[in-house]
C-alpha cells in the first residue's frame, strides 16, 4: 500500500533529521525531493504545487530555524499537511434519520462494486446493522448471481431480478422489500460500464430519483491512478457523490488516487478495500495513513485489528490457560491463525513505529507455515500432550505436512522453551533460563 511513496519519504524524512539546523536551503532540497516522489507517485500536479508551497511557508522561518530539533519539527509540518491533504478527518456514512438509510453505489465496470456491496454489508452488519442488499445491474446477470452468493456468505438478504431490464423498477421494489423486512442500511448496487456514457448516467440519475439515497458513493478502482480522480470528477458532476470507496487498495503502490481524490474533487475517501476477503474493509483514516507513509507506524489500527481478530472470550480463555498452564498446540495454533487474520507480517511491522523497513520477511512467513502445517499432522491427543511424541509419531507428521524430523523436533523444543516463559510470569518467577544473557542456546522462535 503506497509503498514507493513511504520508502522515497522515509529516505527523504532520514536526510531532515541528519541536519542538525535546518536552513533554507537544505529545506528546498527536501522539498524538491518531496515534489519529485509526489509526481512519480501520480499525485496530481496542482495539488503537487499547492502541498508544497504549503509546507515551504510553514517551514522556513525563524520558529523552525530555532527550534530545539528542526528535523523533527519539519516532519510534524510535512505530516499536519499529508493528513490534510488526505482530507483531515475521518468521514462516516451518514445515517438517515427513517430507516432504511440507502446507500447507491456508482463506478466503472471492473472497480469492484458488487464485492464492496458485500463487503460494506458485512461491516454493517458487525456494527450491529441490519443491511439489505439489491442488485440493479441488468446488463451483467452474473453480477446479480455474484451478490446473491455474497449476500449468503455475508446472511443479509438480497433483492434481484433475473431477466429483468428494468433497473429503476428494480430497486423502487427492492426498497419496499428492504421496509418489509425492517432494514436499518439499504445497499444498492448499479451496473458499470467500461467507460462514461451518457445512458448510464441517466440510468442513475433515475435511480436516484426514484431510492433518494442518503450516500452516494463512487467505487473507484486505486491502482488506475490519476485517472480515478478524472473519474471521480465527472460522476460528481452527474449525481453530487457524498465520497469515495478506494478498492485494491493493497495492490496501489503509488497513491496517486488517494493523495488527489480530496482536493480535486473535494469528496472524501470513506473507505478502502484491502484484499479479496469479505472482511478486507478499512475505514479511510487520514492521520493513519500519513503516519504509515512517513513510516511512523499505525499502532491504532494495529490495536484495532488485534481486537477484531482474538475476540474478548479467546483472550479471556488464553489468559486462563497461560495462568494455569495448560496452554497446548492447539493453542499455539489458534494464535498462529490470530496473527495471520492481521495480515502479512509485512503489513504488520509497518504498522508498528520503526519497524516499516524491515528487510526480507518472506523466511518468516514460509516458517510459519511450516509450523502451522506440523501441528495440522498432528492427532488431537499428539496437540494436547507433545511428550507423546516418539519416533514413529514424528515420522509420521513429516510425512503428511511435508517437513523433516528435525523442523518438528525444533518446534517441540521452541514450545517446551514458551511454555516455561509461561509458567515463570504466571508464578512470577525467573530464574535465568540457559542461553539467556546473550550466551548460547537461547530461545529463537519462527516468527
Amino acid at each position: 500500500m503506497l509503498e514507493n511513496l513511504g520508502n522515497r519519504f522515509q529516505d527523504i524524512m532520514k536526510k531532515v533529521r541528519g541536519h542538525g539546523k535546518l536552513s533554507e536551503s537544505n529545506i528546498k532540497e527536501a522539498l524538491r525531493e518531496v515534489r519529485m516522489s509526489l509526481l512519480e507517485a501520480d499525485v496530481n500536479y496542482k495539488v503537487v504545487k499547492e502541498f508544497v508551497a504549503k509546507i515551504q511557508e510553514k517551514a522556513i522561518g525563524a520558529e523552525v530555524l530555532t527550534g530545539i530539533n528542526p528535523g523533527q519539527q519539519f516532519i510534524k509540518i510535512v505530516n499536519d499537511e499529508l493528513v490534510e491533504l488526505l482530507g483531515g478527518t475521518n468521514s462516516r456514512l451518514t445515517k438517515s434519520a427513517k430507516n432504511p438509510t440507502v446507500v447507491m453505489l456508482a463506478g466503472l465496470q471492473g472497480a469492484g462494486k458488487t464485492t464492496f456491496a458485500g463487503k460494506l454489508a458485512k461491516y454493517l452488519k458487525k456494527q450491529g446493522e441490519k443491511p439489505y442488499l439489491i442488485g440493479a445491474d441488468i446488463y451483467r446477470p452474473a453480477a446479480m448471481k455474484q451478490l446473491e452468493v455474497l449476500a449468503q456468505q455475508v446472511g443479509v438478504d438480497v433483492y434481484f431480478e433475473l431477466g429483468s431490464n428494468d433497473a429503476v423498477g428494480i430497486c423502487e421494489r427492492g426498497l419496499e422489500k428492504a421496509k418489509e423486512a425492517g432494514a436499518t442500511y439499504l445497499i444498492i448496487d448499479t451496473a458499470g460500464r467500461l467507460h462514461i456514457d451518457e445512458k448510464l448516467m441517466e440510468e442513475l440519475k433515475e435511480v436516484k430519483k426514484v431510492v433518494r439515497p442518503q450516500e452516494i458513493l463512487l467505487v473507484v478502482d486505486a491502482m488506475i491512478g490519476q485517472d480515478a480522480v478524472n473519474l471521480a470528477q465527472s460522476f460528481n458532476n452527474a449525481l453530487s457523490i457524498d465520497g469515495v470507496v478506494l478498492t485494491k487498495f493493497d495492490g496501489d503502490t503509488r497513491g496517486g488516487a488517494a493523495l488527489s481524490v480530496k482536493s480535486v474533487v473535494g469528496k472524501p475517501i470513506k473507505f478502502v478495500g484491502t484484499g479479496e476477503k469479505i472482511d478486507d474493509l478499512e475505514l479511510f483514516h487520514p492521520e493513519r495513513l500519513a503516519s504509515r507513509i512517513l513510516g511512523m507506524g499505525d499502532v491504532v489500527s494495529l490495536v484495532e485489528k488485534a481486537q477484531e481478530a482474538i475476540g474478548e472470550e479467546d483472550a479471556k480463555s488464553l489468559e486462563e490457560k497461560i495462568r494455569t498452564q495448560k496452554f497446548d498446540l492447539d493453542d499455539f495454533l489458534k494464535q498462529l491463525q490470530n496473527i495471520k487474520k492481521l495480515g502479512s507480517l509485512g503489513n504488520i511491522l509497518k504498522m508498528i513505529p520503526g519497524m516499516g523497513q524491515i528487510g526480507d520477511l518472506a523466511p518468516a512467513e514460509k516458517e510459519m507455515k511450516k509450523v502451522e502445517a506440523i501441528i495440522q499432522s498432528m492427532t488431537r491427543e499428539e496437540r494436547k500432550k507433545p511428550e507423546i511424541l516418539k519416533a514413529s509419531r514424528k515420522l509420521r507428521i513429516a510425512k503428511g505436512s511435508g517437513t523433516e524430523v528435525a523442523d518438528i523436533n525444533k518446534l517441540l523444543k521452541q514450545f517446551e522453551q514458551m511454555r516455561e516463559m509461561m509458567k515463570m510470569f504466571s508464578t512470577g518467577k525467573f530464574p535465568q533460563l540457559p542461553g539467556m544473557g546473550g550466551r548460547k542456546g537461547g530461545m529463537k522462535f519462527p516468527f
